[in-house]
């Protein structure tokens, strides 16, 4: 399907004011410049509308895979709503679209889905080549008539909020750093799968995620973290990696729910981390191992009960 085709497929009832972007965290970043699109376009008696690729630009285009994803896309079209975004329009980024013109798209936005503005981040850039950088959409806005707003980017403790920035702080496992860009914690889900019973046979069972594909994960380490399922918030801790203390595996997403006495298997179950409590390491003994994870389960709550949580 051509992009022309997919856009029509889109109907807004009146005119709109869109931002466009991949969005991957929907960060402090994203939801300021959501806040400024939805603010204008009610001031403007227009539709605000967030146009949001499917899959990352680099997936197409890049010489290297895709950037792990720190939200799925309907995550992300959950998270842009709830920035109170009127609609969310899902649009591939094809090779179509990669081939299309800045001057072209931008034809086809007000054609298709009644654009009459944009309000863009200030590293934005749209069409063939990226040719459609700031400097540019400015002349054409002229040109061509219609709106345009730069939005500045968004700094937390005077680095600029990214996506980038965000993976970065993951793989280096600290998780403040990722949670003050993000204004929340990051979260990681997925369906409990059976796994070794490794846990159960240390006294400290374990829910192990089935995480999808391509998601970024924090650096290997142990997490406190809280846990969802059956509408409830447990407190709980992860490890994260690889298990050295029975030999080379694959990572593995272990969630032991303090307190908890059950099964979950085939459970959708979702965790905030909350924190960082230690690096994943190789210990001498499988009692030493009990041990260890007894501490990592009292220094958890107590930092819960700090945290009054």
């Amino acid at each position: 399907m051509s992009t022309e085709e997919e856009l029509s497929g889109l109907t807004p009832s009146k005119g709109t004011l869109l931002t466009i972007g991949v969005f991957d965290g929907v960060h402090l970043g994203h939801r300021r410049l959501v806040a400024s699109l939805v603010e204008q376009a009610k001031a403007m008696g227009l539709i605000s509308g967030v146009i949001v690729f499917r899959q990352h630009p680099q997936s197409l285009l890049g010489c290297h895979p895709s950037p792990p994803f720190l939200t799925n896309l309907p995550q992300r079209i959950k998270l842009l709503k709830e920035e109170g975004a009127d609609v969310v329009f899902p649009l591939s980024f094809t090779m179509d679209l990669a081939q299309t013109g800045v001057r072209q798209f931008i034809s086809l936005l007000q054609q298709q889905l009644k654009m009459c503005g944009l309000v863009l981040g200030p590293d934005a850039t749209l069409g063939r080549g990226q040719e459609g950088k700031i400097d540019t959409l400015r002349r054409l806005s002229r040109e061509i008539k219609f709106s345009l707003t730069v939005v500045p980017h968004f700094e937390v403790d005077g680095e600029a909020v990214s996506s980038t920035g965000i993976r970065q702080a993951l793989a280096d496992g600290d998780i403040k750093k990722a949670s003050r860009m993000l204004g929340r914690s990051y979260s990681l889900e997925g369906d409990v799968i059976t796994g070794t019973n490794r846990g159960t046979d240390l006294d400290f069972p374990t829910a192990n995620l089935d995480i999808e594909a391509g998601r970024a994960l924090p650096q290997d380490g142990v997490y406190v973290t809280l846990a969802y399922f059956d509408n409830q918030c447990h407190r709980s801790v992860t490890a994260i990696g690889r298990r050295p203390t029975f030999g080379p595996e694959e990572r593995h997403v272990e969630v032991h729910i303090i307190g908890f006495e059950g099964t979950l298997y085939r459970h959708q179950l979702k965790i905030d981390i909350i924190d960082r409590l230690r690096d994943i390491r190789k210990l001498d003994s499988v009692a030493e191992l009990k041990k260890q994870i007894a501490r990592d389960i009292q220094q958890a709550q107590d930092m819960f009960d700090n945290m009054k949580c």
